[in-house]
């Protein structure tokens, strides 16, 4: 059974800096992209970063120049650095993954429980 299992989130005074990170485990045979999602009360889900593996990251423009992702292919971990957080950057943060698991056939998307991230003076 493949999971996803998130950890960093917390409470941070707007300017400062919070690291998630997000460990895939189980019986993984290959991980195409992780990414970050999130979603504040009464919103959509949306794209904040992702990475394809050995691939070049991508960012919506909201966190572009504040947010940086990276993948640790060895350890099948994604981590989220994100710097000069803003109060609408407070969303539950949720880790995604598209791999191919050991008993699987094709690739399929995989999330995270989410973890709570609070922008706030």
């Amino acid at each position: 059974q493949v999971q996803l299992v998130e950890s960093g989130g917390g409470l941070v005074q707007p300017g400062g800096s919070l690291r998630l990170s997000c460990a895939a485990s189980g019986r993984i045979q290959s991980i195409n992209r992780m990414g970050w999602y999130r979603q504040a009360p009464g919103k959509e889900r949306n794209l904040v970063a992702k990475i394809i593996s050995g691939g070049r990251p991508s960012y919506a423009d909201s966190v572009k120049g504040r947010f940086t992702i990276s993948m640790d292919n060895h350890k099948n971990t994604v981590y989220l650095q994100m710097n000069s957080l803003k109060p609408e950057d407070t969303a539950v943060y949720y880790c995604n993954a598209v791999l191919l698991a050991y008993y699987g056939s094709t690739y399929s998307e995989y999330w995270g429980q989410g973890t709570q991230v609070t922008v706030s003076s």
